[in-house]
């Protein structure tokens, strides 16, 4: 198994962690016929440039987008040309904000390139050690009872799950706090991150935006937490199109007869409005079960039987109290260098006082990435491994 110099192999080139005179941090990564160069000084964002090469390796600088949240740039970088994005690891940063990925020909990128087109589009994506849960996308009409299945589920594991926030353009009302019970924010604010690709579903009502956003759904799983999200078929449809995996449970009535007493019985809506409410749980039901949105029905003709085979379909049973622990973090010094062996960074921290007693390296796997801009890039696995052990020489020149 060969090995090559960080950000290079026999096609592609990169020049890593090299200072203008400006005292700006630059990173240069040539694929196919562009250059990435990534930049930025201590304190500000990072910028990326790309530049169309031609056959003598010049060309034309163009515009490009970014999007996602742009990190917060240090005292250099390295940066590891993967398939599809740009892996960048941040010198003497904080642990949970060293890693960080360039996107430039994923699926995310091509989707928004189309939108823009004549112009470049590359995107930020945090890089997140380890993985969590899938998100729990739980749909059925109103009435059906899946809210009290998921009260239930919070309150047997209240530090297992975790509501997502949603955003809202419309304005607080009484007691409600901001990031509590909604996020509240501006009309074209929303409008412009619903355009950037930033929320999973959304809907308008009464002239008003209301939405899920990744942002939203991605905190609940950087505390270590599985997300639930209660939303109606048509916001499950606009998630299943998303680039969030999920599992998407329906929450069936065990007939249209019993959904209608159940409504009548709560007493809290008009004839015509429980008349609407059977209209659109009628439609609901038939696409739910049609649409192959949904991974899974349950049937919800008793409570107890329904939420111990929702129960099931988590993974949960009477041990399963506590929550995953949350993903290691990695911190890297100011001084380190960085090689790539097909989908292991190999990355040397070792500082010269103990380097004749042994070269401890870090070992970041690449290989099972999962999800990306706009939300988080999970699955990442790293491992402390000895350099003779392993048969490493630390210095980015292959085995010894």
């Amino acid at each position: 198994m060969g090995e090559a110099p960080i950000g290079q192999d026999l096609q592609n080139g990169n020049d890593n962690d090299f200072e203008s005179k400006s005292g700006t941090f630059e990173t240069s990564t040539i694929i196919g016929e562009k250059k990435y160069v990534i930049g930025g000084t201590a304190g500000g964002t990072f910028y990326v440039k790309v530049q169309i090469l031609d056959n003598n390796c010049l060309g034309e600088w163009v515009n490009v987008v970014e999007l996602g949240t742009k990190p917060i740039s240090c005292n250099g970088h390295s940066a590891v040309l993967l398939k599809d994005r740009i892996l960048i690891l941040k010198k003497n940063s904080n642990p949970d904000d060293c890693i960080w990925f360039l996107e430039v020909d994923t699926t995310y990128v091509r989707q928004q390139q189309k939108k823009n087109l004549g112009t470049e589009v590359v995107a930020w994506s945090k890089g997140v050690i380890g993985n969590v849960e899938k998100p729990v996308v739980i749909s059925g009409p109103s009435g059906v009872g899946k809210g009290t299945l998921i009260s239930l589920l919070m309150k047997e594991f209240p530090s297992m799950f975790g509501f997502s926030v949603s955003h809202t353009t419309r304005a607080p009302r009484g007691m409600e706090k901001d990031g509590v019970h909604y996020h509240f924010t501006e009309k074209n604010v929303m409008e412009k991150e619903i355009k950037d690709g930033k929320f999973l579903e959304f809907a308008s009502v009464h002239g008003n935006l209301y939405g899920t956003s990744v942002e939203a759904v991605e905190l609940v799983s950087d505390a270590g937490k599985r997300c639930i999200l209660d939303i109606d078929v048509q916001g499950a449809r606009s998630v299943r199109a998303s680039p969030l995996e999920a599992m998407f449970i329906f929450i069936c009535p065990p007939s249209m007869d019993e959904l209608e007493k159940r409504l009548r019985d709560r007493g809290t809506e008009t004839e015509e409005q429980v008349l609407k409410r059977l209209r659109n749980a009628q439609a609901e039901i038939e696409q739910g079960r049609s649409s192959g949105i949904f991974d899974h029905i349950l049937f919800n003709d008793n409570l107890e039987d329904c939420y111990e085979n929702l129960k099931k379909l988590l993974g949960l049973d009477e041990y399963a109290t506590t929550p995953k622990s949350v993903p290691k973090e990695i911190n890297l010094p100011r001084d380190h260098s960085v090689s790539k062996i097909d989908d292991k960074i190999i990355i040397n921290s070792t500082s010269s006082k103990l380097e004749k007693e042994s070269k401890n390296l870090i070992m970041l796997d690449v290989s099972c990435l999962k999800g990306g801009a706009p939300g988080r890039t999970r699955g990442l696995n790293i491992e402390a491994i000895d350099s003779f052990s392993e048969g490493f020489n630390g210095n980015g020149n292959g085995p010894i």
